[in-house]
């Protein structure tokens, strides 16, 4: 599509001003003496939903304006990386515990990991945009990373990868501690604290570090596979856009369910193959080799497929377990009573 520039301006304009009123309603109402408040599941409920009326607004106006094919991009991208971003909240989650960020301080944290997100993203894009503008056989090089990256995500998730990871010892926590020193406790919600003297950094900032890093490895990831769906960059900033959004809200809403969802890597493993595949059929049909290419609505109905089957098959194993567990507890039960 053809997107003027003041298109562009209004939609990064409106998607600021979600954000502060976002910032306004959710991180203002408490007081200076008792500090930040948690966020609670109910307010992270409506707030999840209302993102995601949002982006689903949006795309109905991009269906109004550009047609299904603009619309069926938009939605397969939106898709594609929300389902992406349920696999960045899984680490974002296993950063803070290592970190033992208090509950009150994690929606600041997520805010800031958002907003470098973002950056990120809008980076890579850029990037991403002119490599494809200037040789199609990038498209290769994109579909083999994502295909690696499939093969890594099973290979972390079998191996049990990121959960045995220690993110307080990283590289970049190791580079942060040879300059400055940590202190023990949090000091609110404050980066840098001095004390006797000299400045200290405090866990807020090496929290804050690991999910940057955390951020960049996501987007070399995330900005390849939504290329394999649409070329537009409007299309691919704003589903990127819409899809992190909500991700802070989306982060307290599934805390309970991380364990739950065991087969979300397993169905990200395979839309990346999907979409990796789909990347390679179309630098051959660039380059006259006569391959079929997978259309938009097919990529849309696969993506959708998949993390439909990959939740509820996860749900429906989750709640067999819980099953198993309560039958277990009631014959432990009735043995101790015989």
């Amino acid at each position: 599509m053809d997107i003027p520039l003041w298109v562009w301006l209004a939609t990064i304009g409106g998607m600021i001003a979600i954000l502060v009123i976002d910032l306004a309603i959710v991180d203002h109402p408490w007081s200076k003496k008792s500090g930040p408040r948690e966020f609670g599941m109910k307010q992270a409920a409506w707030w999840a939903v209302f993102y995601i009326g949002i982006a689903i607004l949006f795309g109905l106006g991009l269906w109004y304006f550009g047609g299904t094919t603009v619309a069926g991009e938009y939605f397969a991208g939106f898709l594609t990386e929300k389902s992406l971003s349920v696999d960045n909240l899984f680490v974002f989650y296993l950063i803070m515990s290592a970190f033992a960020v208090p509950r009150k301080y994690q929606h600041e944290v997520l805010l800031v990991g958002i907003v470098i997100a973002l950056i990120m993203r809008g980076v890579f894009i850029v990037i991403g945009a002119q490599m494809i503008n200037a040789f199609s056989e990038v498209f290769y090089a994109f579909g083999a990373l994502l295909i690696y990256t499939a093969v890594k995500i099973v290979h972390d998730h079998v191996k049990g990868g990121d959960e045995d990871k220690d993110f307080t010892d990283t590289f970049a926590a190791r580079m942060v501690r040879k300059f400055w020193p940590v202190t023990e406790d949090y000091h609110g919600a404050r980066l840098t604290v001095k004390l006797n003297g000299r400045r200290h950094v405090t866990p807020m900032l090496m929290v804050i570090v690991a999910i940057g890093v955390t951020d960049l490895m996501f987007a070399v990831d995330s900005i390849p596979a939504i290329f394999g769906l649409t070329q537009d960059p409007y299309l691919v900033f704003t589903a990127n856009a819409f899809a992190l959004l909500g991700l802070r809200q989306l982060y307290f809403l599934l805390a309970g369910l991380m364990d739950r969802l065991a087969y979300i890597s397993w169905g990200l493993a395979f839309i990346m193959v999907f979409i990796g595949v789909k990347m390679i059929l179309h630098a051959l049909h660039e380059n006259h080799v006569p391959v079929p290419e997978i259309g938009t609505g097919l990529s849309l109905g696969v993506i959708t497929g998949v993390m439909v089957i990959t939740v509820v098959a996860s749900l429906m194993r989750s709640r067999g377990r819980l099953g198993d567990g309560d039958k277990s507890k009631s014959v432990t039960s009735g043995s101790t009573s015989e």
